[in-house]
């Protein structure tokens, strides 16, 4: 190697020293500038971006973990309530929202099928979001209006076999859980429903009350007190097993169509490039209130089992629902567009 060679050779080495260490420099103090976010975060309060209007599950969950968690990180949660395009609207809302840990979604099976439901989206379900924690699951229930002559679900399935495509149902909007929960069980009991949908689950248990719609596949704290009043009537909850809210319930499984199971959840998400730290504070934070006794009391007296967990565990949670409830929309051919 001659001198020029030796000094061109010198240089180099000196120039890629310094770029590493600038490098190096800049991770400590971009991880740095995050250990120093999560110490200080939450500063100011957080908004709580809900995808369906007031009166349904989403809006029961959300408020809920919203006082609780207010409370624990003394910081105000504010929920804003943005229903509309299954959940479309708020979503991307939350997307192109600050990624700085203080816009949250409270995300649901709409999350889960969205992607499957439509071709085009104004956002990316998981690039464009930071799983959190799954935060409730619930059963839906099968109610009818008491005008309705069946008292079982063995019942309900002859009628609907004796008069093809006259009994209809209700739900909280296209492709939406109690949607999907009324096209599983037409197709495993090999009967034809008509399906009406509503904006919201309150909506939709309005019309129902009102005769407009002769059941329903419903969260339970929407119809629980008309179901105790004796203005509805229960036939099954869509769950593996009973709920604590309505234990003399039989499942659908029970009552006669075996191997259906539709459960509705609710999961926290941040916008997609929220720092993992802030993402970790804010796990611990509503995992918190998950398994204290006062929210999970609270939940269970409408039928609602808090969770938790992990943002791995959630993010899988996400990615399974996606895909049994995609092979529903795929065979039943359902549309929203």
């Amino acid at each position: 190697m001659n001198g020029n060679a030796r000094s061109r050779f010198r240089a180099k080495r000196k120039t890629d020293a310094i770029t590493l260490l600038a490098l190096t420099l800049l991770a400590l103090n971009a991880a740095g500038a995050e250990i120093e976010a999560a110490e200080t975060y939450p500063a100011r309060p957080i908004r709580f971006i809900l995808p369906y209007p007031p009166g349904g599950g989403n809006d029961f969950v959300g408020r809920v973990l919203a006082m609780r968690l207010a409370e624990n990180i003394r910081q105000q949660v504010v929920i804003d309530n943005r229903g509309g395009a299954h959940g479309i609207i708020a979503t991307e809302l939350a997307a192109k929202a600050p990624p700085d840990g203080y816009t949250m979604l409270l995300g649901g099976t709409g999350h889960a099928i969205n992607p499957y439901m439509y071709s085009k989206l104004p956002y990316d379900s998981e690039k464009d979001f930071a799983p959190v924690s799954l935060a409730a699951v619930a059963p839906n229930i099968l109610v009818l209006h008491p005008s309705v002559p069946a008292a079982s679900v063995k019942e309900l399935i002859a009628l609907a076999r004796a008069k093809p495509r006259r009994l209809n149902y209700g739900s909280a909007g296209g492709g939406g859980n109690s949607h999907l929960a009324g096209a599983l069980f037409a197709m495993l009991a090999d009967i034809e429903l008509m399906h009406v949908a509503y904006r919201g689950t309150g909506p939709a248990a309005t019309a129902l009350l009102a005769g407009e719609v002769q059941a329903m596949f419903s969260t339970l704290p929407p119809v629980l007190p008309h179901l105790r009043a004796g203005k509805l009537r229960a036939l099954a909850v869509t769950g593996a097993r009973r709920s604590a809210a309505a234990p003399e319930v039989p499942t659908v499984a029970e009552a006669g169509l075996p191997g259906y199971e539709a459960s509705g959840w609710w999961g926290v998400l941040v916008p997609g490039k929220t720092p993992p730290s802030i993402v970790s504070a804010l796990n611990a934070e509503i995992v918190k209130v998950l398994r204290a006794d006062a929210a999970t009391a609270q939940l269970s007296r409408e039928g609602i089992e808090a969770a938790g967990g992990s943002p791995a565990q959630f993010a899988a949670h996400i990615r399974s629902e996606g895909r049994k409830w995609g092979a529903v929309i795929k065979t039943a051919n359902i549309k929203v567009e």
